[in-house]
This record gives structure tokens, sequence and C-alpha cells, in this order.
């Protein structure tokens, strides 16, 4: 993925936005990551990924090789994560309906 892809697709945050995140802010848990855009707090998709470049900055690795190199894959794997959950994109989970069966 390009440094402007973008790994939460709901808010639309940027790789980038998230590497420099990690940079300046120095989260300590991942969660903490929600406060750059909203970042892994719509559909859940990114969650996963967000964890792994967290880590990844910690133990001082590539940030970047913690995501797919595919950005059409990784959008792909997403549309099957929200078919498959029922969590529609942008909108938080707490507030969503539960999928119907």
């Amino acid at each position: 993925m390009s440094p402007d892809d973008p790994v939460c697709l709901c808010f639309h945050v940027t790789r980038r936005k998230v590497v420099n995140f990690i940079r300046v802010e120095k989260p300590q848990r991942a969660s903490q990551l929600s406060q750059c855009g909203g970042a892994g707090t719509g559909c859940g998709w990114c969650r996963d990924y967000l964890t792994r470049m967290l880590a990844a900055a910690k133990a001082g690795e590539d940030i970047g090789a913690a995501l797919p190199e595919d950005s059409a894959g990784y959008a792909a794997g997403r549309a099957e994560h929200i078919r498959q959950t029922g969590h529609q994109p942008g909108q938080p989970e707490s507030r969503q309906e539960p999928p119907k069966t």
C-alpha cells in the first residue's frame, strides 16, 4: 500500500497519517489510534492492521510492512468483512443494529 492509501476505509485515514500519529504521539495501546481521525472505530476491518502497525513501531520495525502490498485486495477483504458481519462503513459498531439472519 502506498503512503496515501487509506488504512481506515470508513474514515479515510491514510497510512501516512497513522504512521505520523504513531511517530509523534507515541500511543501505548492500539485503541489510542482511534484519536487519529477515528481510525478503527467504524466497521472494525482495520483494527488488526492498526495493532500490527503499532507493534511494528514499538519493535523498531517498518510500520508499513504490517500492511498488505495490494490496496485493492485490502479493500476487497473489507467488503467481505462488512458482508459477513453486517457492520456498516463509517458507523461506530456500538450504534449498529445486529445483522439480520
